[in-house]
């Protein structure tokens, strides 16, 4: 219920960008997280490998990404967001984080940075997992 609560008020402030949430996602991995490449990127998304450049040639025609070669190996691609691409990211992570506060409004600030803390440790956890330990009825 929360999912689809969350989905309801993000998904139409990311519409706007190719892929709207993937895109927005990509966005930010590619402006806040340091990815070798290509492949780090998709693993870091949980995206496939091979699904993950035509997410990025939408955001490359947009203008809102660039791809380069890897600084160390030129055969790989490192893919990094345009000033362009930067200022629609600020410009939608703002609305987006309104949208977060509407969903969380009854919690106080307080419980509403805890709730974000505890939910980034259990995604990166998640992200961490073995895929044979992922969807095992003993997970929760």
């Amino acid at each position: 219920m929360l999912q689809r609560h969350y989905r309801a008020a993000v998904e139409p402030t990311v519409d706007g960008l190719p892929r709207g949430a993937r895109g927005y996602q990509l966005l930010y991995a590619v402006i806040f997280k340091e990815l070798p490449n290509q492949l780090a990127l998709a693993e870091y998304l949980g995206i496939d490998r091979t699904v993950l450049p035509y997410v990025i040639d939408d955001l490359v025609e947009a203008g809102l990404v660039e791809r380069r070669p890897a600084d160390n190996d030129r055969r790989a691609r490192k893919v990094e967001a345009t000033e362009h691409g930067r200022t629609v990211f600020a410009e939608v992570e703002g609305a987006v984080s309104a949208a977060e506060r509407g969903v969380l409004a009854a919690l106080d600030a307080t419980e509403q940075a805890q709730f974000r803390t505890l939910l980034s440790r259990l995604a990166r956890q998640a992200r961490e997992l073995p895929a044979a330990h992922a969807g095992t009825e003993n997970d929760l």
